[in-house]
């Protein structure tokens, strides 16, 4: 984990483009993934009037580059840590915080989008960082970590924005 001042981190509205390719299968079908999550230019705007982040990374070994049950061990380890920061995040006395995750929110097994009612965890739902435009490689820089940490690795990252700006 490492601290990063939000006004240094490099928000490309391009990076949106990831989520609306549907790479992860999420688009439209979760509430805190496009186009649910908002427009990105609003999105920005949100994780700008917050002053410091808190980035955490979760780094998972790999047998070769194509251990696609690694990588979704990895992510799985994870969307459980970042489950126990949100919990932990919520009970902080900041008037405002914002969480965001890697890949969309995973609070829930089936978000309730797919079954048409509201969030079911609105106060610990998690949008990812490329929701909101977030070049997380540089992230990871302005944080003092490594976005790619060797061979045969998955590094995923989240991170927790608080301190209005």
């Amino acid at each position: 984990a490492g601290l990063a001042k939000v006004e240094e981190i490099q928000f490309e509205p391009a990076f949106r483009q990831a989520c609306e390719s549907n790479a992860c299968g999420n688009y439209g079908k979760c509430w805190m993934c496009p186009p649910d999550a908002g427009p990105i230019d609003e999105l920005i705007e949100r994780a700008k009037s917050f002053r410091c982040a808190l980035v955490y990374q979760t780094i998972g070994q790999l047998e070769d580059s194509y251990d696609f049950e690694g990588m979704m061990e990895a992510a799985r380890l994870h969307n459980e840590l970042s489950r126990a920061l949100a919990k932990w995040f919520a009970t902080l006395p900041f008037a405002k915080k914002l969480h965001l995750g890697a890949g969309g929110c995973h609070m829930c097994g089936v978000c309730a989008k797919r079954t048409n009612e509201p969030c079911r965890h609105p106060e610990l739902a998690m949008p990812s960082l490329e929701t909101y435009g977030i070049n997380v490689s540089e992230l990871a820089a302005s944080s003092g970590m490594k976005y790619i940490n060797g061979q045969n690795t998955v590094t995923y990252f989240g991170a927790l924005l608080f301190c209005e700006a």
